[in-house]
């Protein structure tokens, strides 16, 4: 099996060459009890038989400063794709982003609409805000994935973006976090279903998207992702450890979100855990 883990995070001590300033101004606590630099993060890769992950952005610590994931980039090109963040409501977006796609290496851009633990207020009105078009016009015209941190709730608001570039690739952190409540038949689900025409967008199984869901009374996990991958196909699944924001080693991530793909066939579960964002990101896995 050749894997591609989606979402990892990392952060170095040297605060002095790589000052933080998280958005919201308040740290996220991962990076305050289980912080984890670039050479952790390949270690611990190395340790769970991961070929290659995507570095995303640790704005929660750095902010819209990309320096430290962007020299990560440059130390381990064969292992590390790179997600960036900037401020899609500046004048200077799209100049923002193109620096560090272009210059700096980045294969991706990252953008936070409702938040997770740490306090991130929304940007603008969110995703459909008018000041965001140049960007939403850059990425599509340019092919650059975007991850997306968002409930499913807000799933109207990308649609919007969505109608006029429906080409857009799009990967939802979390898998959008889908709305499971109720249990069976999960009629929640179709706020993110709603998404499924847009052959773009793809879903991320995470530690955090699997605890929602085993939080949820009444849900089954299992008969939940199969209902995702009946709306969306295994093709547009992926996996990420969310190491080291998720606790536990990334090994011991990946193994849990492998159990819980157990029931897919072989072809599907390696296009989940590898080949998927292999081709999203443009890169190679099994060269290794």
């Amino acid at each position: 099996m050749h894997y591609f883990d989606t979402h990892t995070h990392a952060i170095s001590s040297d605060t002095g060459t790589y000052p933080s300033k998280p958005l919201g101004g308040t740290h996220s606590q991962w990076s305050r009890q289980r912080p984890a630099d670039a050479d952790q993060l390949v270690r611990s890769l190395d340790a769970a038989g991961v070929e290659r992950a995507a570095l995303v952005q640790a704005s929660t610590f750095y902010g819209f400063d990309n320096s430290y994931a962007a020299d990560a980039l440059r130390r381990f090109p064969d292992r590390l794709v790179g997600v960036c963040s900037v401020d899609f409501l500046a004048d200077t977006a799209v100049e923002n982003l193109r620096y560090w796609i272009e210059e700096r290496g980045f294969r991706g851009v990252r953008i936070r609409v409702s938040d997770g633990t740490t306090k991130v207020p929304t940007p603008g009105s969110g995703v459909s805000d008018e000041r965001m078009r140049a960007v939403w016009d850059y990425v599509s015209a340019q092919r650059i994935p975007v991850c997306i941190q968002m409930h499913s709730k807000d799933a109207p608001k990308l649609a919007e973006v969505l109608e006029t570039r429906p080409g857009m690739t799009v990967l939802l952190d979390h898998a959008g976090r889908p709305d499971a409540s109720g249990g069976a038949p999960y009629p929640h689900l179709s706020e993110i279903g709603r998404l499924a025409r847009f052959e773009g967008v793809h879903l991320k199984v995470t530690p955090p998207a699997l605890r929602r869901l085993d939080d949820e009374p009444g849900a089954d996990v299992t008969e939940v992702l199969r209902r995702l991958v009946g709306m969306f196909g295994a093709e547009r699944l992926m996996w990420g450890s969310n190491f080291p924001a998720s606790e536990g080693s990334l090994a011991q991530l990946r193994d849990g979100i492998e159990a819980r793909l157990s029931w897919l066939e072989g072809a599907d579960r390696a296009a989940v855990l590898g080949g998927n964002a292999a081709r999203v990101y443009g890169v190679a896995v099994g060269a290794r």
